[in-house]
């Protein structure tokens, strides 16, 4: 950070071999995490107190990120309201040996300002002063509604035993290795679970290696401590001629006891690879209970939100229902 009212954080490092996971570069995860990470730098910066990832925003998956590349995760804040912070991230890579840097993934992430007692407390505003921090904020402002359309819709849905989809359960411990600088874990690691579930799922249905190329609408709602015992259900909901639409919930509680709490919640879209790296088509997957039939249904609705979000269509083949 360059003075005390700077609104950006670049964070560089080189990709290492330990960032590799099963897709052969560096996993979606990974780059999640290294934008939590970012994202949380630019916010405790700017609001001189601990924050907390309340929501990433859609989020494309480009040209991957390989070991030994030389990565720029550049976060900046476009617009505050009373304790929140909207936060552009940018992550993008090159060779050290020289070369163009390549943008892989662009997203809005939003972090909450707390005080000790962790509840919201006020952030200094922020005012844009160039044409570019100005058409920023307008984004960042154009895409609240469609937000909260997005999580009106995920908060109306129910997954039960009744879906016959593909689904797969992850259960563990969270452990002090996954702590965070507030005690609790931290948002990167969730959405770490979240990718790994969400390939488990979609790489059983498909029977191929598959890869995230979108996540939209990270939502977290409470905090997740460490010896919680961890659910990350990932569930099939909807198929597009290559895309997989995988829901993932992640559930928390204490293990001394049988409750469990959500605390996070986000749609990430899988497709499968040939041993080339090159997506190919998947099996349709038909609705067959009444959940099966609401759930598809529910990841059409989410898609045309979506679509009314300014540059955050997904491609035509991730769309199109499986055999159109």
């Amino acid at each position: 950070m360059s003075d005390a009212a700077s609104n950006s954080v670049t964070l560089r490092f080189l990709a290492a071999p330990t960032d590799v996971g099963h897709s052969g570069s560096v996993d979606a995860g990974t780059v999640l995490e290294w934008v939590d990470k970012a994202a949380y730098a630019a916010a405790v910066g700017w609001a001189k107190t601990y924050c907390v990832t309340a929501y990433v925003g859609n989020i494309h998956f480009a040209d991957p990120v390989n070991s030994g590349d030389m990565v720029e995760v550049t976060s900046t804040i476009v617009y505050t309201g009373k304790s929140s912070m909207h936060i552009h991230t940018v992550v993008s890579s090159h060779d050290p040996k020289g070369g163009p840097a390549t943008m892989h993934s662009q997203c809005m992430v939003i972090f909450v300002a707390v005080g000790p007692d962790g509840k919201p407390v006020p952030v200094r505003h922020f005012e844009p002063s160039t044409p570019r921090e100005v058409e920023q904020r307008d984004h960042a402002l154009a895409r609240i509604d469609v937000r909260e359309q997005i999580v009106k819709a995920m908060n109306a849905q129910e997954y039960t035993d009744a879906g016959t989809a593909e689904r797969v359960v992850l259960r563990f411990l969270a452990s002090p290795t996954d702590v965070n600088w507030g005690g609790k874990v931290h948002g990167g690691i969730v959405m770490k679970w979240i990718d790994e579930a969400a390939y488990v799922c979609a790489s059983r249905y498909s029977g191929k290696d598959t890869v995230a190329v979108f996540s939209g609408g990270v939502r977290f709602y409470r905090p997740l401590l460490i010896g919680h015992l961890v659910e990350v259900e990932a569930r099939l909901v909807y198929t597009g001629a290559k895309g997989m639409h995988i829901a993932v919930h992640v559930r928390s509680g204490d293990p001394k006891t049988s409750e469990m709490n959500l605390t996070t919640y986000c749609l990430t879209v899988m497709v499968a690879r040939d041993d080339t790296g090159t997506a190919v088509p998947i099996p349709p997957w038909v609705p067959v209970s009444a959940e099966d039939k609401k759930l598809h249904a529910h990841a059409r609705e989410l898609l045309e939100i979506r679509g009314r979000a300014p540059g955050n269509r997904l491609p035509d083949h991730l769309l199109q229902a499986s055999g159109s």
